[in-house]
């Protein structure tokens, strides 16, 4: 099969380069999914789990990639939960990606059937940034109806899933990022959308970006109030709140209530740029910014 793969950590997208590898087989609890559309983080290839494994073993040449949305192959010993001919969407694990790919194997529990009127782009493109902003305002945030939300890059793939979240479940949603971002930031829903001077204080902050912004945003907290954070542990506090670093994880029931927002209009993707498997290493190395989630079709 053709697959996307990295050996150096130092060279980053620019080291990931297209061949032949051979197709993965299913163990016990998974499945195999042939792969129609991919979407990629780029922070992927700043992970541990990206290089070893979990005994911290090279495994490279690794295939990167977690996002995807496909039709189920083969099954592993003792799987169950979905069939043969299914399509679905969903993550992989981190020390396992692979998505970057014409197949991929993975465990059933991380996949959630994807409607038929769903088509693949638009699955891959919701599974990662949708999952994120769920388990971040919900699990982590607690949000709760008649909070402030100040969401850092509010027109990017995660930062609009947020807002639009936070807006059907209640949040006052203020919108942070460049200045040509701000008219996006309010089509996904943002009430507002402000530069960082602005010291209005908030219930909860969810930070993509980490650094001297988030030391910045912990200052705007109110008491109670919480940062939630996917960077990585994280320096800066809330000085009477809580603060929370989470990895998302694939979770069906969370999909299901994702893709079914989609299917009725209340959650709009944000996907930029769409590639083929073939063209994907100049599409994930872009030569200017691109805005929105970029989609690799694996299958035309």
């Amino acid at each position: 099969m053709k697959a996307i793969v990295v050996t150096d950590r130092a060279a980053g997208t620019a080291g990931m380069t297209l061949v032949e590898r051979p197709e993965p087989q299913a163990a016990i609890n998974d499945v195999v999914v042939q792969v129609h559309a991919s979407g990629f983080t780029s922070g992927e290839l700043t992970w541990p789990s990206t290089w070893t494994d979990r005994l911290d073993r090279d495994r490279t040449p690794s295939i990167p990639g977690q996002e995807l949305a496909g039709v189920v192959t083969a099954l592993g010993y003792g799987t169950t939960g979905l069939s043969v001919g299914q399509r679905v969407f969903g993550l992989s694990d981190s020390y396992r990606g692979g998505t970057l790919a014409e197949y991929v194997a993975i465990e059933a529990r991380n996949l959630a059937p994807l409607p038929g009127d769903v088509d693949f782009t638009v699955g891959a493109s919701v599974a990662m940034p949708g999952l994120t902003a769920w388990q971040g305002l919900f699990q982590h945030g607690r949000l709760r109806a008649g909070q402030s939300v100040l969401v850092h890059g509010a027109a990017g793939a995660v930062g609009s899933m947020v807002t639009q979240l936070a807006r059907e479940f209640g949040g006052y949603v203020i919108g942070t990022g460049r200045a040509a971002d701000r008219q996006k930031a309010l089509d996904f829903g943002a009430q507002e959308f402000v530069d960082l001077d602005n010291d209005a204080g908030v219930d909860l902050v969810f930070d993509v970006i980490g650094g001297d912004i988030q030391k910045r945003s912990a200052g705007m907290i109110r008491a109670g109030g919480t940062l939630v954070s996917v960077v990585g542990p994280t320096e800066a506090r809330a000085a009477d709140g809580l603060t929370v670093d989470f990895v998302v994880e694939s979770d069906r029931a969370q999909l299901s209530e994702i893709v079914q927002r989609v299917r009725d209009g209340r959650l709009r993707t944000n996907i930029g740029t769409v590639s083929t498997l073939d063209d994907a290493v100049a599409a994930l190395n872009p030569t200017e910014r691109h805005s929105g989630k970029t989609i690799i079709h694996v299958r035309p």
